[in-house]
């Protein structure tokens, strides 16, 4: 409710520094219980996916938590999951400063991060401290990448070294291949790196299983970036290798709806509202090539409750949102979860 205030205050600053400034007071206010009072209460909109009970539908995306620092507080604002990294093995700083910018007459967002993150020792850490996870019933996902500086060729080394590390403390574990602000990524989503990659990480998950004695899913984010034939030929190999689920979209490198902004010429990943469209269209043509294989988590431009039912209805099991709440504020999620119960 206090959102609409403080977002032109949180606007006046760099972006980095405007997420820190909230994520500090939303810290503080979860340690001494404040944001637990004032939490939206949502109408109950159970959906069982990848064998997990989900609350509601809507998730916290990837990317604005990396390191799962402010996982309690994320989660008083009302999300069904919650989704933390991407973690890499060892720690790297990301990209040079200044890497997030904001284009408020689209509502859009340019980063180009690159897997800044304290590597995934300090991450388990995080999660190990917070109240919110599988151990209190809440679904954490947990997003694991390759460091910059893996070539491509060992990319599956630093995936099997963050899958054996997260995988005991996740509900679900994404493996990011999709991001664009990592040299070279996105070249893990061609058929044979994407085949080996996926026997790996599968022949590992069956281990881990077996080791813990629980069954983590391992979804995988794509990018929008695809044409029609990748599409197809991607969920081929998902539904070869058993997935259990698919995230789309990632961000884009696509300008075309936002030409002539400012920074609309910077390099980094498009998100927000014109990215809308174009996961969508992904969405809608993966749910016709899995025909119901998986479940989709769709993700990109949802602003509005609307926008929420057009994912559904285009082949989303569940969603998840970054860009809107930066827009819209945590009021966001619970208007998005009314528009689903209904």
């Amino acid at each position: 409710m206090f959102y609409p205030l403080l977002r032109p205050l949180l606007f006046t600053l760099d972006p980095e520094t405007a997420q820190e400034v909230a994520f500090a007071g939303l810290d503080a206010a979860a340690s001494l219980g404040v944001a637990q009072l004032v939490a939206p209460r949502l109408p109950p909109s159970p959906v069982e996916a990848m064998g997990l009970s989900f609350p509601n539908r809507i998730g916290l995306a990837a990317g604005l938590d990396k390191n799962a620092v402010h996982i309690d507080g994320l989660a008083t604002f009302g999300f069904g999951f919650i989704e933390c990294g991407t973690v890499t093995p060892r720690p790297q700083p990301g990209n040079a400063k200044p890497r997030l910018f904001r284009l408020p007459e689209a509502e859009a967002l340019i980063n180009r991060l690159g897997f800044n993150n304290d590597g995934v020792e300090r991450f388990l850490a995080n999660v190990a401290r917070a109240r919110f996870g599988p151990k209190s019933g809440g679904i954490l996902g947990l997003n694991i990448g390759k460091n910059f500086d893996t070539p491509n060729d060992r990319a599956v080394d630093d995936y099997l070294s963050c899958l054996r590390a997260v995988y005991a403390h996740a509900s679900y574990v994404t493996v990011n291949v999709s991001s664009p602000n990592t040299a070279g990524l996105r070249d893990l989503q061609e058929d044979a790196a994407l085949d080996a990659l996926l026997t790996a990480l599968k022949a590992e998950q069956s281990k881990l299983a077996d080791r813990h004695g629980k069954y983590t899913p391992l979804t995988v984010k794509i990018a929008p970036d695809l044409s029609v034939g990748d599409i197809a030929r991607i969920a081929r190999l998902l539904i070869a290798h058993r997935c259990d689920g698919v995230v789309a979209t990632n961000t884009t490198v696509d300008r075309s709806a936002v030409a002539g902004l400012g920074h609309a010429d910077e390099i980094g990943g498009l998100s927000g509202r014109p990215l809308k469209d174009p996961a969508t269209a992904v969405i809608r043509a993966l749910a016709t090539e899995l025909g119901g294989a998986m479940p989709i988590i769709g993700v990109g431009g949802i602003m509005s409750g609307a926008d929420a039912r057009e994912k559904i209805a285009a082949g989303a099991t569940l969603l998840q949102i970054y860009t809107g709440l930066i827009y819209k504020g945590p009021g966001l999620v619970a208007e998005i979860a009314a528009a689903l119960a209904e």
